[in-house]
This record gives C-alpha cells, sequence and structure tokens, in this order.
C-alpha cells in the first residue's frame, strides 16, 4: 500500500523563490548553449547528431534550449514506484517524501559494541532486515559495502540481499555497465520479466556523474540503457564547489542542473518519457578548512530542492546524515535539521539516513533514531482529522468548567489516536532510573537487535532466489582472480 507520505498544506519550505528559479534555469540554457558539455559516450553522441546537435572538439557538444524544452514537457513529472509483491509503494514528485538509507559505507559502527570496523556481507543482510521492519523506512539501500566478498563484484551481492530481505522499493548502485545490466536481471526475476517490471517497477538506479560538464561513460551508458527499457533512474552530476566548479553555490548548482537537463534530453531521445529523477541537493564544496566534503552544509540546503519543484520534477534528497563520527550530540542536531528540511521542502526520495562521518560509516542505530526523527516529523506535519468527533463540542458542554475529561468514554476511546513516540523517553526521572537510566543510543541499539532477533523478511520464492543466485554465479565466475 502506498504511504501517504504529503505534508499538510500549510507546512511547506521553499528556500528558492519564482525569480530564483527562473535565474537559475536561464543559467543552465546559457551553459548549454554556450559553454557545453562533454559527453564520452558514442550512442549519446549519435543520439545528439540524430536530433542536429553535433559535436566539436570530439565530445563537446552545445545543447539548443529548444530540445531542453522538449525534453522537460516529455519528462515523466511523477514517477511511482511499487514494492517487490507489486502493490504501490512511492508516487515521487510533487510535495511527497519517503525516507531511507544510503549505500556503500565503508565503515559501520557496531551496534553491539560501539566499535567501527570494515563491515561484512552479514551487515549487509542485518541492514536490510532492519530497513524491512522500520516503519518510517520507506525503500532500502545496501547502507555497506562488505569487504569480504569479490570487491569487484560486491554490488552483486548487495543487489541479491536487497531483493531477497525486504519487500520494499530499492534505490541501486552498481559499479559498472555490465553491473547495472545484472541488477536489472535479477529484477525482471522476481518482477516475473521485463514487460512486468517497466509496468510497475520496483527498483531505481543511482547513477553518479562525474560533473555536470563532464558526463562519464558509464553514467550515460546505464542512463540509455535504463531509458531504452522505460526503467527510472536517478541521473546525479557531482560537481564541487571550489574545485570542478564555481565556489559560489548558484554557479556550481547551475552546472549541476545544466548536466541534469542533457541527461533528459538524452534519455528522451531514447524513449520518450523515459523516467528520470533529478537531485533535491547541489551547490555543496569541500570544505576549505579541513578539505572534507561534507553532508550537512546548512547554506546549501533547499536550493536544488526548489530547482526540481521549478522543473516540477521527480527528486533524489539527501538527509539523516552527519559529519560527526560517533552517535553524539553533533550526529542527532544534524541528522533531524537535514530531515525536517528535507521533508518540508517535499524532497522525495530522502537517501542516506544512518551515515556517519561525511558518508564514510554508517550505523544501524542511528538508522533507528533517524527512523524515530522521521516518525516526529510526520506527527508535526500531518493535517490531524477536524471532525465534529474530534471537536467533541458537546462533550465540552457536558464537562463544563468543572469537570475532567479523563474518565469520559471519548477519552478511552480516543487517547490511542495521540503520538506515541517509541525511542524518544518521556518517564519522569525516577521512572527513567527504574528502566535503566537508558541513552538515546542504548535505546536504539536494543530496538535492532529486537529486531534482529525477531523480524523475519517475507522469503522469495525458491525457483526466484535460485535465479537471482545464478546471477551472481555467473558473475562470481567471469570477475573469479
Amino acid at each position: 500500500m502506498i504511504n501517504k507520505n504529503v505534508l499538510a498544506n500549510g507546512a511547506r519550505f521553499r528556500r528558492l523563490s519564482a525569480e530564483g528559479g527562473g535565474k537559475l534555469h536561464n543559467a543552465c540554457l546559457s551553459i548549454l548553449e554556450r559553454t557545453g558539455v562533454r559527453l564520452y559516450d558514442s550512442e549519446a553522441l549519435e543520439l545528439m547528431k540524430k536530433a542536429g546537435v553535433n559535436a566539436t572538439d570530439g565530445n563537446r557538444v552545445r545543447v539548443p534550449a529548444k530540445w531542453v524544452e522538449w525534453a522537460l514537457s516529455l519528462a515523466p513529472k511523477q514517477v511511482m514506484i511499487y514494492d517487490r509483491n507489486g502493490q504501490p509503494a512511492m508516487a515521487v514528485g510533487g510535495d511527497s517524501y519517503y525516507c531511507g538509507p544510503g549505500s556503500d559505507c565503508l565503515n559501520i559502527i557496531d551496534h553491539r559494541n560501539n566499535e567501527r570496523r570494515r563491515p561484512v556481507l552479514k551487515d549487509v543482510a542485518e541492514a536490510m532486515t532492519v530497513v524491512d521492519a522500520l516503519d518510517n523506512i520507506s525503500f532500502a539501500m545496501s547502507m555497506f559495502l562488505p569487504t569480504d566478498v569479490n570487491q569487484s563484484i560486491a554490488d552483486r551481492y548487495q543487489m541479491e540481499l536487497m531483493l531477497s530481505r525486504t519487500t520494499k522499493p530499492i534505490v541501486y548502485v552498481t559499479y559498472d555497465m555490465s553491473g547495472c545490466i545484472d541488477a536489472v536481471e535479477m529484477a525482471e526475476a522476481v518482477a516475473g520479466g521485463a514487460t512486468a517490471l517497466q509496468a510497475k517497477p520496483f527498483v531505481v538506479c543511482y547513477i553518479n556523474v562525474t560533473t555536470g560538464l563532464r558526463h562519464n561513460e558509464e553514467a550515460l551508458q546505464k542512463l540509455l540503457f535504463l531509458a531504452g527499457k522505460g526503467l527510472p533512474c536517478n541521473y546525479i552530476p557531482v560537481t564541487s564547489a571550489g574545485t570542478t566548479g564555481p565556489v559560489t553555490m548558484p554557479g556550481t548548482l547551475a552546472i549541476d542542473y545544466a548536466g541534469v537537463l542533457v541527461g533528459i534530453v538524452l534519455a528522451q531521445l531514447k524513449r520518450e518519457g523515459a523516467p528520470v529523477i533529478v537531485p533535491g541537493w547541489g551547490g555543496q564544496g569541500i570544505d576549505m578548512l579541513t578539505l572534507v566534503d561534507p553532508y550537512c552544509g546548512a547554506d546549501q540546503r533547499g536550493l536544488a530542492e526548489g530547482l526540481a519543484h521549478h522543473y516540477n520534477l521527480p527528486m533524489f534528497s539527501l538527509a539523516g546524515c552527519t559529519d560527526a563520527k560517533v552517535i553524539d550530540q553533533q550526529a542527532g542536531i544534524e541528522a533531524a535539521l537535514t530531515l525536517f528540511v528535507d521533508i518540508l521542502g517535499g524532497g522525495g526520495i530522502i537517501h542516506d539516513l544512518g551515515y556517519l562521518e561525511s558518508g564514510l560509516t554508517g550505523s544501524l542505530a542511528q538508522l533507528a533514531i533517524c527512523n524515530a526523527i522521521v516518525d516526529w516529523i510526520r506527527a508535526a506535519t500531518n493535517e490531524p482529522d477536524i471532525s465534529d468527533d474530534t471537536l467533541a463540542l458537546d462533550l465540552i458542554d457536558e464537562i463544563g468548567p468543572d469537570g475532567e475529561f479523563l474518565s469520559t468514554d471519548h477519552t478511552l476511546t480516543h487517547f490511542r489516536n495521540r503520538w506515541y513516540p517509541r525511542l524518544i523517553e518521556r518517564y519522569d526521572y525516577s521512572g527513567w532510573v527504574e528502566n535503566g537510566s537508558k541513552t538515546m543510543l542504548d535505546r536504539a541499539a536494543e530496538q535492532v537487535e529486537e529486531i534482529l532477533s525477531s523480524h523475519t523478511p517475507q522469503p522469495l520464492p525458491a525457483d526466484v532466489a535460485k535465479a537471482i543466485r545464478a546471477v551472481v554465479e555467473r558473475a562470481e565466475k567471469q570477475f573469479a582472480g
């Protein structure tokens, strides 16, 4: 069943004005027509050539505004993503929001002992069980890069576990084109064939592009392969302010979105109506003091989301993460504030919940905390049911100024409908002590362990699991040694 993750009428945040969005759009068009971009793929260049856009200097193309406007008129404004069982799960577009983890963390903070270590395949499996169980996590990503498998095909092992250990939609990352082909083959096996997957896609490929001005061959190949199949992808140029783009946020964001527009043009040239999901973050760059690429800069929040809304396109955003190295006050502040801004901004698919250390480390306990944060924000932004029953005017008149409401049938009927958090503790001090004086981290770690000991994800049919395993084994042979 589709999650009703849509904001109440008044609960919206727009940092970018209509005028600002128009200026950024015009800047994108200027970059495409005046500066141009490099396309490192022969099929992409051929598609542009057939459209009358010829390359100069080998692979540099300058795209006229008319092709951008044409492509924008065809690109879907909403993309429906289903779950593994074929039920609608995420209507991505407008002010909707759906939260989930990220992928490929190089480290894990183990919830059992708070030790930072390298992840293994078991950690990915446990992450998928936790993702499947947490009620405010809407989709799966792998979270961790397992070190105990062949690194050339680690993405196949991740995809196998995601497909087999959760029914929720999946956002997947592959290292190369062959990995993308294998991932789609596995998803088609689950869906019941290519036609069935196209009709009800439950997987979305996350494509990183070198920069908005330089589109690497691998990214373009994936984009065109998926567009040809009518499958959704996130097309995300990664331009860094101060290094591969101007240090000013608007300049770098304009480069990013010029690249996004090129991706949309190419996808529509390949197959009209091909679904492309655009970035809800951008304009960030390295911290010039630390030379770290931070995930939680306040100054760039909401700008790319505003531009995605300017185009009325479905987006893929980033929140619930932190630049902190451990689960501390900074981790809580950054996770909560980034989620609050992105959810109120209608961030679409919001990923990277549970990330620490600027994306280098992941934590299942932090993911559980983020699940609680999303629950809080949902309770704060959903419009309540205002009806004769909930207004209770007759009861108010009956009780009057001298009575009490605690013992009424109305209270007995409705008190369970109020918001009661799971991890957020609300005892008095003595009650907190009696319950073990536990911190938020203690409670989150206990919740994760409880899920791992009690939750069993819905298994795949045996024949489907066998077909998926065959793809992994084929890759093992192909990339052995």
